[in-house]
């Protein structure tokens, strides 16, 4: 399933797989196809929310956004080469005023790796938009109600990892 990867084996590893291919005279399309999509999925999905804010008439610039989680992975603390780091870029370049929530990842080690700084937990009522990009097991324990207290009178909520019934957000991968 596509979606924000990380980490090492699929975030790295397959510029690896490349180099010593073409070093041997193979072109791995398929491979460097793949890579290509996936280090361009935080900004899809970025694009995708910033689409669908303006189609509800919520004003995109200076919004407040909340992402929930920054970790590569699910229950995870390891934030290497997190596919989410691009997605708030994205968002930033925007003008979008941009909150993480994550409970796994360490804030010293987001704050020195990536000058993220992390909230210890979402504001209530603050955010335009909300979007699930990391599916720990705190955050499918929350329910639509407890998420729709995060969000502002006029909100989205966006679900790359599939969390919630898809009648209950406005958007997911």
């Amino acid at each position: 399933m596509p979606g924000l990867v990380g980490g090492h084996c699929i975030g790295v590893d397959p510029y690896y797989l490349t180099n010593k291919a073409l070093q041997v005279g193979y072109h791995p399309e398929m491979i460097l196809a793949g890579r290509r999509i996936n280090d361009n999925m935080g900004s899809y999905i970025a694009d995708q929310v910033a689409k669908l804010m303006i189609k509800k008439g919520i004003n995109l610039v200076d919004s407040n956004i909340l992402i929930m989680g920054l970790t590569f992975k699910e229950n995870s603390t390891d934030l290497r080469n997190t596919g989410v780091a691009s997605m708030i870029a994205e968002f930033k370049s925007y003008h979008c005023d941009v909150d993480v929530f994550d409970p796994k990842a360490d804030k010293h080690e987001a704050l020195e790796e990536y000058n993220i700084e992390l909230v210890d937990k979402p504001a209530p009522g603050k955010y335009q938009a909300i979007v699930f990009a990391v599916a720990h097991d705190e955050f499918k324990r929350l329910s639509i109600e407890t998420v729709k207290s995060y969000a502002a009178e006029k909100h989205l909520l966006y679900d790359a990892k599939l969390l919630f019934d898809e009648d209950e957000v406005d958007g997911r991968l």
